[in-house]
């Protein structure tokens, strides 16, 4: 199981994992279906302690392994990015737009916005429906700014082993 170290305590704990956790999460991280027996040739580990390691990196939640699609190959054509300033508390905001099957990302930031969500839909008038009649109804949303997708240029899910 990897260490955790806590050396802020405004910070969560992050977990420090060692060069085979990095290597194992390297190799899913290119094809989430690689067998556990080419991982263990890969990273010199047997099939059995690859899976035992996954699991634990799992049950972690250092890990999750998941099918990710095209929002567009899937009938949802529009994507924006929502910036928000809030009055008062930030926390019940954030966890009220986490609950919006629309809304795939919130986070808590610091500077000009609060609260960044991305929002995928439909079309431009799913978008306008949820921001209008779901996102500025929440209590304590004071402002949202919407940042339409154009044209996506890059997204990775390569990061965190180096």
């Amino acid at each position: 199981m990897p260490s955790v170290t806590r050396t802020n305590p405004a910070q969560p704990a992050a977990p420090l994992l060692d060069d085979i956790a990095k290597q194992i999460i390297e190799q899913l991280q290119e094809d989430g279906r690689r067998p556990y027996s080419a991982i263990g040739k890969a990273v010199g580990l047997s099939e059995a302690a690859v899976r035992q390691r996954v699991q634990r990196l799992s049950d972690a939640g250092v890990i999750q392994i998941v099918a990710v699609t095209d929002p567009m190959q899937v009938g949802l054509f529009r994507q924006a990015m929502i910036a928000i300033n809030v009055d008062g508390p930030l926390e019940p905001v954030a966890d009220a737009l986490a609950e919006i099957d629309e809304i795939d990302y919130v986070v808590v930031c610091a500077g000009r916005f609060d609260i960044l969500c991305e929002a995928i839909c439909e079309d431009d008038a799913s978008l306008l429906s949820l921001i209008s009649t779901r996102i500025r109804t929440v209590p304590g949303v004071r402002y949202a700014e919407t940042l339409v997708y154009l044209k996506l240029r890059k997204q990775s899910y390569q990061w965190g082993t180096r």
